[in-house]
């Protein structure tokens, strides 16, 4: 499986993007921004973060280096999930935003996870096994579906979060948060069970995109962004794209196909 498409570029552009702004504000920015205040070496872990991005993003674009940048960003990204994200579903396992912060590093590492699978090479089949083939993108597919499942979750538990998201000229804002809340639960479980997952994955990654330029863009083109908005601006893009790779994932597949990961 060889990887070169609209959804690897938007990739990488956005992973270069948050490394930069990263480096430049020398915090954490958007999808890194999950380690609490007072937390040992907080600041050179943020740093890290932004060297991560920046050094993948630029990795990925060149196709000598590409494996390696897919190999690291994949490894890094994971353990964030596992080290950083894992923990806040563990302590408050009856929180729903924890499942929800969780998916959003998920469906990141999903998309790291296909992008490494389409570069890896011999070294990273034999030495790396399940991880780095076939099996590893049907895998990379579960954990973005249940990350969808976790999405739709959300507008239900915050429909009063969601609801006022929806862009003001769209009429019945409540009637909007339980319909792609509802979708996302379709897609999640269409993906997991492989009942027309091409289809799920692909509107799942449409729907993703349009929440970023319907309410993030406008408010960041308005002039009246904090950093929490351009913070969201960059997860939500993030996220975006990584639902674009996962769903690129799929190139070859019957749109219709029932059971076929």
């Amino acid at each position: 499986m060889r990887i070169a498409s609209a959804g690897h570029a938007a990739f990488a552009v956005i992973l270069i993007a948050v490394g930069v702004w990263g480096l430049a504000r020398g915090g954490f920015v958007g999808i890194w921004d999950s380690v609490p205040h007072g937390a040992p070496l907080r600041e050179a872990l943020a740093y890290l973060c932004a060297v991560v991005s920046l050094a993948s993003g630029l990795g990925l674009l060149w196709r000598p280096s590409a494996a390696p940048a897919a190999r690291g960003l994949f490894i890094f990204l994971l353990g964030w999930l596992v080290l950083v994200k894992l923990p806040y579903i563990l302590r408050t396992p009856w929180v729903e935003v924890t499942y929800e912060s969780c998916g959003e590093t998920a469906v990141i590492v999903a998309g790291a996870w296909v992008l490494y699978v389409g570069f890896a090479g011999r070294w990273d089949r034999r030495w790396l096994g399940f991880v780095a083939d076939e099996r590893g993108v049907r895998l990379a597919r579960r954990l973005y579906g249940l990350a969808l499942v976790a999405f739709g979750l959300s507008h239900f538990a915050y429909l009063q979060l969601t609801a006022p998201l929806v862009p003001a000229w769209l009429p019945a804002h409540v009637v909007w948060a339980y319909f792609t809340g509802s979708a996302y639960l379709a897609a999640g479980a269409a993906v997991l069970i492989g009942v027309y997952a091409r289809l799920a994955a692909t509107l799942s990654a449409v729907q993703m995109g349009l929440f970023t330029l319907l309410v993030w863009v406008p408010v960041v083109a308005a002039g009246r962004a904090g950093l929490g908005q351009w913070g969201e601006l960059a997860v939500s893009a993030a996220l975006s794209a990584g639902g674009w790779v996962v769903a690129e994932s799929y190139r070859g597949a019957r749109w219709l196909a029932v059971a076929r990961h």
